[in-house]
């Protein structure tokens, strides 16, 4: 058994050609980019890529196999270099059972299944082209479509305030709109953690997933996992979410919640957090649109202060373009130095880093891998940051 790491929400934001797929996604955001970052500067074996239904990219996939950069497993997934490409599809759910818009993950076996996956949803959607796009049919139709087809089927980043299963999507519980017996596993998102998720007892029978939800290339393994499997395949992962015959997840590695964007309930006018989150104008500021944070609803939803024992640790992580004072000429010195950010975050002692970048940020980062900082919360969509008093 070998330990991979993982990030399996990972956005195309152009085609080879320059079209758009995710809208919000840089431009720089193509599959080959993609896979050329995650191996090479990140570190990370496995990748999800969640907008593998666009049929330009699966045309795109296809000539790389053709030229022999890509092959595909029998078991599933693509590879590439040192990195296992595992083909995914972000869906948005809004049926006549949901209180809010929902997205999904589906992860596919194989090309030829992606393919049949991909026609089935054209006739579904609207613009088959572009990536999170709603789909018009229920949530437990697409959930068996997706279990035909071998597939996954994982609620995205369920607790965010905008188009998330807790966030808006359900009242209270994921029997509004899902079969809870054809879902796979539940990724957490940027602003909670295995502890908060851990306070809806419903949830207690899923793994949890961490991913980066990556809309560029650095932010890709801002949020990951590491997997014990046998070989980097869809089979063996699907084994390890289930827990069979020792594969498993060995941790999750994520953000601190504080430094989501949508931890603390907060105006998205002047940002104020604030402590009532049930207020719908802005004491600060006197405007409209307050966000509910991630942290208050989950003290909605709470029903159980008991937890799943048989969880991975859940690892707080600080991304490296987080750090005070790494920018952009020193960062690029660490990896030229240490290969991948993997090795940078996990792996390279304190006094070799101290060859390459000063004291104060050796610091942080030996603090961050030990848990040791404190941080200013986020929300409204802006990001939390690491307290000065840790620079």
């Amino acid at each position: 058994m070998e330990n991979y790491y993982v990030d399996l929400h990972i956005h195309i934001g152009r085609t080879g050609t320059g079209k758009p797929v995710k809208i919000t996604g840089a431009k720089s955001l193509t599959i080959e980019n993609i896979l050329i970052e995650a191996t090479e500067v990140k570190g990370m074996d496995m990748i999800g890529v969640i907008d593998c239904h666009v049929p330009e990219v699966l045309s795109e996939l296809e000539k790389l196999i053709e030229q022999g950069e890509v092959y595909q497993f029998d078991d599933g997934g693509l590879r590439f270099k040192e990195v296992t490409l595992i083909l995914g599809a972000e869906i948005e759910i809004y049926d006549e059972n949901c209180k809010g818009p929902i997205h999904v993950l589906a992860f596919i076996p194989t090309l030829e299944k992606m393919h049949e996956f991909s026609l089935w949803l054209a006739k579904r959607q609207k613009n088959i082209t572009l990536s999170s796009q709603r789909i018009y049919e229920s949530g437990q139709e697409l959930q068996r479509k997706v279990k035909e087809l071998s597939g996954l089927f994982i609620p995205a980043h369920v607790f965010t305030p905008h188009k998330s299963l807790y966030g808006k999507g359900v009242e209270t519980t994921l029997t509004e709109v899902f079969d809870p017996e054809l879902i796979d596993g539940i990724e957490l998102g940027l602003s909670s953690n295995t502890a908060m998720a851990d306070q809806i007892s419903e949830l207690h029978q899923y793994p949890y997933i961490s991913n980066s939800d990556a809309h560029s290339l650095p932010k890709i393994a801002r949020e990951y996992q590491i997997i014990a499997m046998e070989n980097p395949t869809f089979s063996e992962f699907a084994k390890a979410l289930k827990q069979e015959q020792g594969r498993k997840i060995v941790a999750n590695y994520g953000l601190d919640p504080l430094l989501g964007k949508y931890h603390k309930t907060t105006c998205e006018k002047c940002f104020h957090l604030l402590e009532d989150h049930l207020i719908k104008v802005c004491p600060k500021c006197g405007k409209k649109g307050i966000v509910k944070g991630v942290f208050d609803r989950l003290q909605e939803l709470k029903d159980t202060d008991n937890v799943n024992l048989d969880r991975p640790p859940y690892l707080h992580q600080v991304p490296l373009e987080f750090i005070p004072g790494l920018g952009p000429k020193t960062l690029q010195k660490l990896r030229d130095y240490f290969k991948t950010e993997m090795a940078i975050l996990h792996e390279v002692p304190e006094e070799a880093l101290l060859t390459v970048v000063k004291k104060p940020i050796a610091d942080v980062i030996m603090k961050a891998r030990r848990g040791q900082l404190s941080f200013h919360a986020g929300g409204g969509g802006k990001y939390g940051k690491i307290s000065p008093s840790n620079d």
